[in-house]
């Protein structure tokens, strides 16, 4: 049996309760968090790591300046990386019944990234 888990640093939060009935995911920032279904938080994992590979994809391809938008989407969430390559904004829309939507800033997403790649409840 899974036990509660919250992760959180600088401008994000992440977690998972396997005892909540509906939503056991939980994302958030400073000042906000939505809870998310299981297969909500499975996407958001994924759509993270997608995220963040096309971003350095794409970071080849640009001078050092230059800003960009990446997005990824499932049928569940959509989310959109926007800014360098290396520093970059990231936006949170929860589809569905709910119609959640969140953002962390450009220094808290490295942070986000990493607990989302660690996170191992499923």
């Amino acid at each position: 049996m899974s036990e509660r888990l919250l992760k959180r640093g600088d401008g994000w939060r992440l977690g998972w309760d396997p005892s909540a009935p509906c939503y056991p995911g939980l994302v958030g920032g400073d000042d906000w968090a939505t809870e998310l279904t299981a297969a909500e938080l499975a996407d958001f994992c994924h759509l993270t790591r997608e995220v963040e590979q096309a971003m350095a994809r794409i970071a080849t391809e640009l001078m050092a300046e230059e800003r960009v938008a990446c997005t990824a989407a499932s049928d569940r969430l959509w989310l959109e990386a926007e800014g360098l390559p290396a520093a970059y904004d990231l936006h949170l829309i929860v589809q569905g019944d709910r119609q959640v939507e969140g953002s962390w800033q450009a220094a808290a997403v490295p942070g986000l990234l990493q607990a989302t790649q660690r996170l191992q409840v499923f």
